[in-house]
C-alpha cells in the first residue's frame, strides 16, 4: 500500500495548512509555548466561567474577558490575549501585534504555513489552532501539551460549513479518547482520523499507528499536526513513516489484508437523508457515511474482525436506528449474530427523529438559512418514516477477536444514560478482565472481596422490622446500582476473602434451609449465578492474594 498521504503538499490540498516547510513548525511551537498558549494558560487568562462557556462554543464571555485585557500593562498577558483572540475567537488582529506576540514565526511565517492571510495590515485566520493536552499518569508519564489545527468551527465563521470540513476537538472525539482502554500495542489503526486526535493518544502507547481518512484535507491537517507536535509525540519529522502511516480511502479499504492489535474509530456515523440527485460528495464528509440509515456503522462492525489480530480489540462510537415495536439492542444484536467476536454495546442516549434532525442541522449551521432548514428538517423526518424509525441510539462499542483457541466470553448490551466516571476506558478494560476471569474460573471455589468503591443502601418504611429495598452502589467507573435480595446482601457482607463462595453459600443454606419448600440445589444455582453477575459488574472482585500467578 502506497503511503500517498505523505506525498501531499499544500499545492494540491485545497485550503489546508502546509507541511512542506517543516523547519517553520518547531519555531511556531516554540512561540506558542513561550506565550503560554496552552490549555492551562488560556484557562488562566479567561477565567473559569469564560473558559467553560468557550468549551460550549459560546464565545461572548471570552470576547468580553479579552477585550478588557488588550491594553494590559503586562506584555505576557497582552501577547497571550492577541493569540487567543486571533485563533480561538477568530477576531482579526493587527500585523504588528501578532509579530510582537509570536516573534519567531511572525506573520510572514504564518502566511507561509497557510494558517492566516493578511489584508490591509490585519491578520485573519484561515484555520482554528488551539491548545490540547492531557494530564500525566500518577508516575509522571504519559502527559502531553499539544496544538491542533482544524477548520474554523460554526461559531467562528458565518454560513454553512464546507462539505469537506475538517472537524476539530469535539464532544464525540473526546468521548472516544476517554472510552479507549490504553495498553501497549504494536500496531494500531485510527479509522477516520479527521485532524488526528485519536492518533496523538495512540502514539503514547502504541509502537506504530496507521491513520486513514476518506478526505485528503483531513489527512493534510493530520500531517501538519503531527509535524507541529513532533517533539511532544516523540516523532522524527524526517522519518514520520517509522511510527505513523497516513492512508487515503474509505473505511477499511486502505488497510485491506493487514491486522492490528487495536482499532479506534469515530466514524461518519450520522444518519443523514440523501435527497434526489444528491451524491456522497454533497454531504459532510466528517459526519455523513453516505449509506442509507445506520448502514455505515453496521458495515463497519461487521467487517472489523477481518483487520483484528487474534486478541485484538476495536473501540468506536456509533448510532443505531430503533424501529417501532423493537428494543434498541435488537439491531446491533442482529449485526453481530454469530460474529465470533466478544461484543459490548453501551447506549448512552436515545432521541426521537425530531431531536436528531435538530442536532445535526445545527451542527453544520444549516439552521441559518430558513428555507433550507425547513426542507432539510422535512427530509430527515421523511427518511426516518420510510424505515419506521421512532428513535436513534448513540453510544460506545467495544469488540474483540478472541485469542487463538478461545471462544467469545462477552455479549453485553446495556443502557447507561446517567453520568459516569471519566475517563471510563480503564474501567471498561477492568470489566473485560473480570469477564475473562469469570469464564476461566469456577465461581463456587472463588474467594471474593467487595470493591473499594462499593457502598450499601437500605430503605425501609418507618417502623418496619426489615428493609424493603437493599441496594449496592458503585462510586466509580460505570456507577452501576444493583438491587439485592436479603440473602444476596448477606452473601456480600461475608465477602472478606477468607471463605470461598461455596462455603458462604453453605452457611446461608444452614440459615435458610429446613423447610419443605426450600430447594437447596436451586438456591445454590441461583446464588452462584447472581454472584457471577456481581463479579462481572465489578461489585465483587477476586481476592488478589489467592489468584494464581
Amino acid at each position: 500500500m502506497t503511503d500517498t498521504a505523505f506525498l501531499f503538499t499544500a499545492g494540491n490540498i485545497d485550503d489546508a495548512p502546509r507541511s512542506d516547510q517543516p523547519e517553520l513548525l518547531p519555531v511556531l511551537a516554540g512561540d506558542l509555548r513561550a506565550v503560554s498558549y496552552t490549555v492551562d494558560g488560556v484557562a488562566g487568562l479567561l477565567g473559569e466561567s469564560a473558559s467553560a462557556a468557550l468549551s460550549r462554543d459560546q464565545v461572548v464571555p471570552a470576547l468580553l474577558a479579552t477585550e478588557r485585557l488588550t491594553d494590559s500593562r503586562d506584555p505576557a498577558v497582552r501577547a497571550l490575549t492577541v493569540v487567543v483572540r486571533l485563533w480561538l475567537l477568530a477576531v482579526p488582529q493587527p500585523v504588528a501585534e501578532v509579530d510582537s506576540a509570536l516573534p519567531g514565526i511572525r506573520v510572514q511565517g504564518l502566511v507561509d504555513l497557510g494558517l492566516v492571510n493578511v489584508e490591509e495590515g490585519t491578520v485573519r485566520v484561515n484555520v482554528d489552532l488551539r491548545p490540547y493536552g492531557w494530564e500525566a499518569n500518577a508516575d509522571g508519564s504519559g502527559g502531553a501539551e499539544l496544538w491542533v489545527a482544524s477548520d474554523l468551527a460554526a461559531h467562528q465563521q458565518p454560513g454553512v460549513l464546507r462539505h469537506d470540513h475538517v472537524l476539530g476537538i469535539g464532544r464525540a472525539s473526546t468521548t472516544l479518547v476517554q472510552t479507549t482502554f490504553r495498553q501497549h500495542t504494536k500496531r494500531a489503526l485510527d479509522l477516520g482520523t479527521g485532524c488526528g486526535i485519536q492518533t496523538f493518544h495512540l502514539l503514547h502507547h502504541c509502537e506504530h499507528v496507521t491513520a486513514t481518512d476518506i478526505s485528503e484535507r483531513a489527512l493534510a491537517f493530520t500531517r501538519f499536526n503531527l509535524l507541529l507536535n513532533a517533539a511532544e509525540l516523540d516523532l522524527d519529522p524526517r522519518n514520520l513513516q517509522s511510527r505513523v502511516s497516513l492512508r487515503l480511502g474509505s473505511l477499511l479499504e486502505p488497510v485491506a489484508g493487514e491486522q492490528f492489535g487495536l482499532v479506534v474509530s469515530n466514524p461518519p456515523f450520522v444518519i443523514t437523508p440523501r435527497t434526489g440527485g444528491e451524491s456522497s460528495s454533497d454531504q459532510f464528509t466528517y459526519r455523513d457515511g453516505g449509506l442509507p440509515g445506520d448502514g455505515i456503522v453496521a458495515s463497519l462492525v461487521q467487517s472489523l474482525a477481518g483487520v483484528l489480530e487474534p486478541g485484538g480489540t476495536a473501540q468506536m462510537l456509533g448510532n443505531w436506528e430503533v424501529t417501532a415495536g423493537t428494543d434498541w439492542k435488537d439491531r446491533p444484536t442482529d449485526w453481530l449474530h454469530d460474529s465470533g467476536l466478544d461484543v459490548w454495546f453501551i447506549q448512552r442516549e436515545q432521541v426521537d427523529p425530531e431531536q436528531y434532525a435538530e442536532t445535526w442541522l445545527q451542527d453544520a449551521s444549516q439552521n441559518r438559512e430558513r428555507e433550507q432548514y425547513k426542507d432539510s428538517y422535512a427530509a430527515y423526518l421523511d427518511d426516518f418514516a420510510s424505515r419506521n424509525v421512532e428513535g436513534v441510539g448513540f453510544g460506545m462499542i467495544w469488540l474483540r477477536r478472541p485469542a487463538s483457541g478461545h471462544e467469545p466470553v462477552l455479549s453485553r448490551f446495556e443502557e447507561i444514560t446517567y453520568p459516569i466516571q471519566q475517563p471510563i476506558g480503564p474501567h471498561m478494560g477492568a470489566a473485560v478482565e473480570q469477564a475473562d476471569w469469570v469464564a476461566a474460573n469456577p465461581i463456587p471455589e472463588a474467594h471474593l472481596l467487595v470493591a473499594e468503591d462499593v457502598t450499601e443502601e437500605r430503605h425501609q418504611r418507618p417502623g418496619a422490622a426489615h428493609p424493603g429495598v437493599i441496594l449496592l452502589r458503585q462510586g466509580a467507573g460505570l456507577r452501576r446500582t444493583n438491587l439485592l435480595s436479603t440473602e444476596l446482601a448477606g452473601f456480600v457482607s461475608a465477602c472478606e476473602g477468607q471463605l470461598s463462595v461455596r462455603q458462604i453459600a453453605s452457611a446461608l443454606v444452614s440459615l435458610l434451609g429446613g423447610g419443605d419448600d426450600f430447594d437447596e440445589d436451586a438456591f445454590r444455582e441461583g446464588l452462584f449465578r447472581d454472584v457471577a453477575n456481581l463479579v462481572l459488574d465489578g461489585f465483587l472482585l477476586p481476592d488478589p492474594a489467592r489468584i494464581s500467578k
